[in-house]
Order: structure tokens, then C-alpha cells, then sequence
């Protein structure tokens, strides 16, 4: 790969149509970074929709009270219906299977979950045609990198209201500010405090914890919340230390309990206590685990809703998040298995910038290994996408093309299988049903654009890199629209 193909294609989401390559690529990306608009038309014109999961958990809430109340007469109401069930399943099957999964439900709640798959089912539109329209791909690209790195999934109740606002207001603005500041918006956020549970985790010991086990022994029955410990271990093994970080489970339990009484508004029991936070979340000072904590040897002091915010601050400091977090970046964007030089590197600036995000993707600019000519990374399918929308010239693509092409691929925004996100390598994505998937995708696609000249588009858009073999093979199709389909699964367009 040429200098410039990298920039374009390793860096950022490929040439869009009728642009031009850079004549200074490492110069263009250091730009890019400048120039980066965090809240661009389609994100500054989206409806706000935060505050609407508590209103949706609250009728769960309500219609399992009901259930309670006539036990039999009412299906189980501990957990929403996954709405994007079905995934894998014929395109005429998916809202089928979605009326069913409603049909089961009160007639009152229906109209809510509707309107969050249909709000969940924008934002997934919108961040793809931001990319796609982006003249900034390699600040998109930092995006969805960070994005994915803080997980969160639609598949909870009342997520699918959240997940948007998750990256497009705690991660977008602070892709060049510090690493303390985004682990805080993003661990803090109400789509992480869904996703992990952490909305119910109740301190044993706090004001709230203690009268509701009061009651429970006065009525000798009922179900008793207690502490969660989801966020905590998720917060030390998959956002900051890592694995073998050299945190015990005596730190998860009490970084757990620093967290307690952190919640989504909304929630009609609690909103007398609740103190709203920024970022969206509540906290509840008396469903809050008192005293003081000890969490890798450092005492924190019982201040409320600041005890967990001054361990996230010390937790992003740490030299073992700065290692786990340069080899998480040194992967995504040099190889697999990274550079050890490259991770030494840009862990090297974020313990000597105290973890500034912008230092640290302008090292990663600078470093030659980001440079080398070989292509080192198998592209995502949401990455393949984005990069065919941009070389195609579709833009603005409607909300059921969008989701409906990411399902075929496997890989819909904020539909992680676990709470790690998407893996990051090419064993995940590059078996046969899945490059056979992307082949069916690009034949639909080149049949309903216009192909032109193909040849040129693909000089244009790899520089320097496209391969005799590649070349060849356009050169032989029978129609400008079989070329294209050819070039969307070539190697130059399937690795970067």
C-alpha cells in the first residue's frame, strides 16, 4: 500500500466520490483532527431521547406489578423483548418476529417499545450516513473505536433509547480530549448504567438498602435488590486495567459499591431523591453504599456521587490502563498482533500527556509502524460498509437499507455479543459465510449506482496500491456494473 492509499484506507473510510487524495497524507490526518465537528447537521437536528427509558422501565415496572396482582393473567414482564431478535433470519421475517414479540406484551407498553427500536433504528442510520458524509474519516473512525471499546447494547429495556446518545454525546465530543473524561461520560452514561445493570444496584448498607430489608423481614416475602457488581468488574477488566491489570475481586466489590446509587431518571420511586447529573444520569444518595472505600490500595472518602468519579480519575491514570488501552489502539490500527514498539510508543504518551486523546492519535500518526506498506487489517463489515457507501457515492441512505445491510452482515451498531464489543481481528470476520454475504451485498448495490469508469475510480481511490491481479480482472468484466461489484470484494477494498 502506497502512503496515500494508508491514510485514506487505514486510517479513515476510503476516498469518497468526486474527492480528491491527499497530497500530504499525514499532514491531511493531523487536519482532520482539527477540523473535526463532533455535532454535525443530522446529530445537531436529532430529536433529544434521553429521559425516555426511565419512562419505558417504569411501565415494565408497572405491568409486573400488575402481573403480580393477577398472577396467570399476563406474560412475564422481568425484561423487554429483545427487538432486534432475528437478526440472522429472512429480510421478510425480522418484523414478523418483532409483532410477535409485541403481541405478547400489554397493549399499553407496545407503543413504547415501538417507538425505541424505531428510535434505535435511526441512530444507526444517522451514524452511518455521518461517516459516509464525513470529510474527516479518520476522527469517524476514532469514533467507533472508542465507542466500541465502551460497549453498550439496544438489547436491554430502554436502551435502545440510549445507545445514540451513548456515543454521539459522551464519546464524539472528546475523541481529542483526555482519556479520565471519557472513561467518566461514558461509564456514567445512562445507556452503560442500563446495559450493566448498574441503575438497581443498591448499597446493602445504605439508607435505602436497610428499609427495604426491614420490610422484607416484616413481610416475609418479596425480592430484596442488592449489590451489583457488573459495571465494577466490566469498568477494571474491559475499559481501564485489563486483564492481568493486577486488580483483585476485593476491588471489584468495593469500586461496586462506590457506584451504588448511580441510576437512570426517570424512575418515579426514586425521583424525589434523585439529583440530576451531568451526562444525563441520576444519582440517588440514599440507595448509596456509605463509608469509606479502598480500591488498588488507595483509600477513597465517603463523598457521595464523587467517590466513584475520583476512583474512575486515578483508574485512567494508571500505567496499566495506559498499556491496555495502547495495544487496544496499536491493534485496531497497525495489525492483529501489534507492533511491540508501537504499543511501547503510544503508551509512552498517554502516561507522559496524563492520557490526552488527541496526543495519543497524533503519535499514532507519526509512528512508521502505522505506515507499513503490507495491508495489515481485515475490515469489519460495518467498516467494509461505510467504505463502499463513500466510494459508491450513496449517501443518505434510508433507515431500513441501512439496518437491513448491517444485519446481513452481522454486524449492527451497538449489538455486541458481550459486553467487549465487536472483536477487533480477522478471525471473527473472515470466514466463508460472511465473505460470501459481502459478494451478495455488493452485486445489489453496484446494479442500482452508476458504475462509470471503474478502473479510474480504483486508481483514484487505492493510489499506487491497486495489484496487477485486481487490475485484471476489471479490466476482463463484461459490464461496468460487474467491474464494480469485483473491485467492492477485491483485497484493496476487503483489507486496509
Amino acid at each position: 500500500m502506497s502512503t496515500t492509499s494508508i491514510a485514506l484506507n487505514r486510517f479513515g473510510y476510503g476516498l469518497r466520490v468526486r474527492e480528491k487524495a491527499p497530497e500530504d497524507p499525514r499532514a491531511d490526518l493531523l487536519r482532520q483532527l482539527r477540523e473535526f465537528d463532533p455535532f454535525p447537521g443530522p446529530l445537531a437536528s436529532r430529536p433529544d431521547s434521553s429521559g425516555e427509558a426511565g419512562e419505558l422501565l417504569q411501565m415494565i415496572r408497572r405491568g409486573r406489578r400488575e402481573r403480580n396482582q393477577n398472577a396467570g393473567m399476563m406474560p412475564a414482564m422481568d425484561a423487554a423483548p429483545n427487538m432486534t431478535e432475528g437478526a440472522g433470519r429472512g429480510p421478510g421475517s425480522r418484523g414478523n418476529r418483532r409483532e410477535e414479540l409485541l403481541a405478547g406484551l400489554p397493549p399499553e407498553l407496545r407503543p413504547k417499545l415501538r417507538e425505541a427500536y424505531g428510535r434505535y433504528r435511526k441512530d444507526v442510520a444517522t451514524r452511518v450516513n455521518v461517516a459516509v458524509a464525513s470529510s474527516t474519516p479518520f476522527a469517524e473512525r476514532l469514533v467507533h473505536f472508542w465507542s466500541n471499546h465502551f460497549s453498550v447494547s439496544a438489547n436491554k429495556p430502554g436502551a435502545a433509547f440510549e445507545v445514540g446518545n451513548h456515543e454521539f454525546t459522551a464519546i464524539r465530543p472528546r475523541i481529542t480530549g483526555t482519556f479520565a473524561d471519557m472513561l467518566k461520560a461514558a461509564v456514567l452514561h445512562p445507556a452503560m448504567l442500563l446495559y450493566l445493570d448498574q441503575f438497581q444496584s443498591i448499597g446493602p448498607n445504605s439508607i435505602f438498602g436497610e428499609r427495604q430489608a426491614r420490610r422484607q423481614r416484616r413481610q416475609g416475602n418479596g425480592r430484596t435488590r442488592g449489590l451489583n457488581e457488573n459495571l465494577a468488574r466490566e469498568v477494571l477488566e474491559l475499559h481501564t486495567l485489563g486483564v492481568g491489570g493486577g486488580y483483585t475481586q476485593d476491588d471489584v466489590t468495593e469500586l461496586a459499591r462506590a457506584l451504588t446509587g448511580w441510576t437512570v431518571p426517570g424512575l418515579s420511586r426514586i425521583a424525589r431523591f434523585a439529583e440530576v447529573q451531568p451526562g444525563g444520569a441520576a444519582f440517588v444518595a440514599v440507595a448509596h453504599e456509605r463509608g469509606v472505600r479502598r480500591v488498588l490500595g488507595k483509600t477513597y472518602a465517603d463523598t457521595g456521587a464523587r467517590q466513584a468519579i475520583a476512583i474512575l480519575d486515578d483508574l485512567a491514570a494508571h500505567p496499566a490502563t495506559a498499556r491496555f488501552i495502547a495495544t487496544k489502539l496499536a491493534r485496531h490500527f497497525a495489525a492483529d498482533d501489534p507492533p511491540p514498539s508501537l504499543v511501547a510508543r503510544l503508551e509512552r504518551d498517554f502516561l507522559r500527556s496524563g492520557g490526552d486523546l488527541g496526543s495519543l492519535a497524533q503519535t499514532l500518526v507519526s509512528a512508521p509502524e502505522a505506515w507499513q506498506a503490507q495491508p495489515s487489517k481485515f475490515r469489519q463489515p460495518a467498516e467494509w460498509l461505510t467504505s463502499v457507501l463513500r466510494f459508491t457515492g450513496v449517501d443518505a441512505l434510508g433507515d431500513n437499507r441501512i439496518n437491513g445491510a448491517l444485519r446481513q452482515l452481522g454486524q449492527v451498531p451497538w449489538g455486541a455479543p458481550s459486553p467487549a464489543g465487536f472483536d477487533d481481528t480477522a478471525d471473527s470476520w473472515a470466514g466463508p459465510d460472511a465473505l460470501l454475504r459481502r459478494v451478495e451485498l455488493a452485486e445489489r448495490i453496484a446494479r442500482n449506482v452508476p458504475a462509470g469508469d471503474v478502473m479510474a475510480r480504483a486508481k483514484a481511490a487505492f493510489p499506487g496500491t491497486l495489484s496487477a491481479n485486481t487490475s485484471q480482472l476489471l479490466s476482463r468484466a463484461e459490464s461496468g456494473q460487474q467491474a464494480l461489484a469485483l473491485l467492492l470484494v477485491a483485497p484493496e477494498m476487503m483489507r486496509r
